[in-house]
């Protein structure tokens, strides 16, 4: 297929049409279950240290907890439900160690800068979710560097052990390896199946060698309107998304650039799953795979003309933009 062309012919979404989403507003699985408030109505608070963050966060009580500054750590952050953390301005947040988000529900996390946590900090990821259900992640910047080789760094956005209902919007998600993946094991199906439900809309996946996401399980995993692309300097590049061990991920109006493999229906030992995929933008990029059919969306949404995705998520992703 020629270069800067859609998969196949524009195909209507509930919503339909070019008209581009506004930045600030919740789409997505993350709508569903009861909605995703995080702390509103609660407190609200600004932290200027590690140690006032850890304590801020704690506990159910709705609660909003904003980050002044940008914090070195080594251990996770772990988040309390009914919790909306925010970083102020464009470098807020973390290095060197990740959000936690465990065992809660009803979470926001917007506009925070984490980079470079090694594997062997807490959880290994910039942020991770282990059983969160009603989560929403939106216009944070997510990092490490590809020099460290495969494992040094684990994940930047895990969502594992029956995780529902999330929402991950105008995220940047860059310079990494093993960049988002969705359910940890592929004998964790009695957790995982029925739940794992993800939007994926709006991100910037830039020189993130795979897992963009790899999901196991999920079904609808809804991943539209994202911007795809790859250094051709960096030569490790494996692919974008994965569906496997019978998920679902539909695949629609995103926009990738110098990506080989676009999507795979399989990965490494973990049997396949399906992949439907429409009115996607390729230049410089392979055929998407696809495979088999997807459960429906529930949600209403809009995707954008395909062909814009680049210049409207470079202009409106990552932090302080909001």
């Amino acid at each position: 297929m020629p270069s800067g062309t859609p998969t196949s012919t524009p195909t209507s979404t509930p919503t339909g049409g070019p008209t581009t989403p506004p930045t600030t507003g919740l789409v997505g699985w993350a709508t569903q279950g009861g909605g995703t408030s995080g702390g509103a109505g609660g407190p609200a608070t600004t932290v200027t240290s590690l140690t006032a963050l850890t304590a801020a966060v704690k506990g159910d009580t709705a609660k909003t907890v904003q980050i002044n500054g940008n914090f070195t750590c080594s251990e996770d952050v772990r988040v309390g439900g009914n919790t909306t953390l925010v970083g102020v301005g464009a470098n807020s947040g973390l290095t060197g160690c990740g959000v936690n988000i465990r065992d809660v529900s009803n979470v926001i996390v917007r506009n925070l800068k984490i980079s470079k946590v090694p594997a062997g900090n807490g959880n290994g990821d910039a942020i991770h979710l282990d059983n969160a259900k009603r989560v929403w992640l939106d216009h944070n910047d997510l990092s490490s560097d590809t020099s460290h080789g495969t494992d040094y760094y684990d994940g930047l956005l895990d969502i594992t052990h029956g995780s529902d209902y999330v929402t991950v919007s105008w995220n940047k998600l860059h310079d990494h390896v093993k960049c988002s993946l969705v359910g940890h094991s592929d004998s964790n199906g009695s957790e995982d199946t029925g739940h794992l439900r993800v939007t994926y809309h709006h991100n910037a996946f830039q020189t993130c060698a795979q897992r963009n996401p790899r999901v196991r399980f999920g079904n609808p995993v809804h991943v539209f309107s994202n911007y795809y692309y790859k250094n051709p300097s960096y030569t490790d590049y494996s692919y974008g998304i994965a569906s496997t061990c019978g998920a679902g991920v539909l695949v629609e109006g995103n926009y990738f650039e110098n990506v080989a493999e676009p999507t795979h229906t399989s990965e490494g030992s973990s049997p396949g799953g399906s992949i439907v995929a429409r009115n996607n933008y390729l230049v410089n990029s392979g055929t998407p795979q696809t495979s088999g059919s997807v459960a429906s969306i529930p949600y209403s949404y809009t995707v954008d003309n395909p062909s814009g995705v680049k210049a409207n998520v470079l202009a409106n992703a990552g932090t302080g933009r909001i």
